[in-house]
């Protein structure tokens, strides 16, 4: 008796093998084709392609049940991977190698002085609305929900200022910094 069960799972083990690889040939060059406009490497891309497959095999009997189309369930399951990585990668902090202290250089607080009043000029170029979520968000040290209570606008409007900031914050910086090279 549990030589035939066994045998009947080594049977439905290798159809679901072949039901996979069919899967996986008709449908992975387009998958991964829409997966690496997403990625910042192959290798991101190549992992994201295979975890949607290993899903496809983990829902192979719903897949197979029906005469819907398969190539729809594999592009929202990698695209659902996609955000997840997503915010994986935006929820670690970034690293950042520490600065070896040049040496026979004794003008650093002139330069955090210049580095002040760049900053400041910039800050004053924006909106009174986009500075005041940037000054109770990083000066204040408040979290975006806090902001957006404390100046009386929605959590998101508040992080909608909070992008616009930042953003035109960069550019200033950035016309400042070129125009000095």
């Amino acid at each position: 008796m549990i030589a035939i069960q066994d045998a009947a799972r080594d049977e439905s083990a290798c159809d679901a093998d072949a039901a996979v690889r069919s899967l996986y040939t008709r449908h992975a060059r387009a998958l991964h084709g829409y997966v690496a406009q997403f990625c910042p490497d192959r290798a991101s891309a190549d992992d994201i392609v295979q975890e949607t497959f290993i899903r496809a095999w983990r829902h192979l009997p719903q897949l197979t049940a029906g005469d819907r189309p398969v190539r729809p369930w594999l592009f929202r399951v990698a695209r659902n991977l996609l955000i997840d990585a997503d915010r994986a990668a935006r929820s670690r902090p970034v690293t950042v190698q520490a600065q070896p202290a040049e040496e026979g250089r004794d003008d650093t607080g002139l330069n955090q002085v210049l580095d002040r009043q760049l900053v400041t000029g910039a800050l004053r170029q924006l909106s009174p609305a986009h500075r005041a979520v940037l000054v109770e968000i990083f000066y204040q040290g408040d979290s975006v929900a806090r902001a957006a209570h404390q100046l009386g606008i929605p959590h998101g409007t508040a992080r909608s200022r909070l992008h616009y900031a930042l953003q035109a914050l960069r550019e200033q910086l950035d016309t400042h910094e070129a125009a000095a090279s």
